[in-house]
């Protein structure tokens, strides 16, 4: 579904990814984590070429999407759903608006049509009856979830993930991450989640892929990922309090 030849980007004379390889298969969560700068989002805006390629190529089934461009690219854009970090909502417009705008832009469906796919879309993030509201009458979360309606309603192959939870609370954070689980079986869609929490990766992730000075240093399930040996896993893991020798557990056994 999405591959990646050795590619390679500087953005400002820093490298950013340097000989980049991965494969994402049909119908996956396949979560890339790293630090702040790793190269996360830059790697996420190759798959739709907002960014290209120093060197290497992206493939997008069988389109080499780094050398796409006109309607080749417009044509492979169309597969891919995209929730933005912020959620990227327009102000002035309701989310039933903001929901039906890539419909109204690139559909010539009735508004009867649009506004009942509208709704179905609402009803799969778990909103409803929100479609008069604005989005500064929502919470945050409520925000990312009317913004992933927005990139799910054109039924797109693959949905991009930018730092999901990011400014979530823990409990709207898991409800983002049900969600994303939810829709990759109920839609059968690809989803490819960019993030730096290590505990959203783990529950929703068929497989981890960790970017560490722009090179891919693990790929592996959830389950292997918490048994690497790799000191940079190791490192983000006890960091983020996984493994059974994190730096909490420690503490409490000093003070005991």
């Amino acid at each position: 579904m999405i591959r990646f030849d050795k590619v390679h980007k500087k953005l400002g004379g820093r490298v950013v990814l340097d000989g980049v390889d991965f494969e994402i298969g049909d119908n996956e969560t396949f979560v890339i984590i790293g630090t702040s700068g790793a190269g996360k989002s830059v790697t996420l805006k190759h798959m739709v070429r907002l960014l290209t390629p120093d060197s290497g190529r992206v493939w997008i089934g069988d389109d080499i999407v780094s050398e796409a461009s006109g309607a080749d690219l417009e044509r492979i854009r169309d597969r891919f759903g995209f929730l933005f970090q912020g959620a990227a909502l327009l102000q002035w417009l309701n989310v039933g608006d903001n929901v039906a705008l890539p419909l109204r832009e690139k559909t010539s469906k009735s508004e009867t049509e649009v506004d009942r796919l509208v709704n179905e879309k609402l009803k799969l993030v778990g909103l409803k009856n929100v479609v008069d509201r604005y989005p500064s009458d929502l919470s945050g979360g409520m925000r990312k979830r009317v913004g992933l309606a927005r990139a799910i309603v054109m039924s797109p192959e693959i949905i991009l993930y930018d730092e999901p939870t990011s400014g979530l609370d823990p409990v709207t954070s898991r409800t983002i991450d049900n969600l994303i689980d939810s829709l990759r079986k109920e839609l059968g869609v690809t989803s490819v989640v960019v993030t730096h929490d290590l505990h959203s990766a783990l529950a929703i992730g068929t497989r981890i892929a960790m970017l560490h000075q722009g090179r891919i240093v693990e790929v592996s399930t959830p389950a292997d990922f918490v048994k690497s040996r790799n000191e940079v896993v190791k490192s983000f893991l006890e960091a983020q309090y996984i493994t059974k020798h994190g730096v909490w557990e420690k503490a409490v056994k000093d003070e005991a």
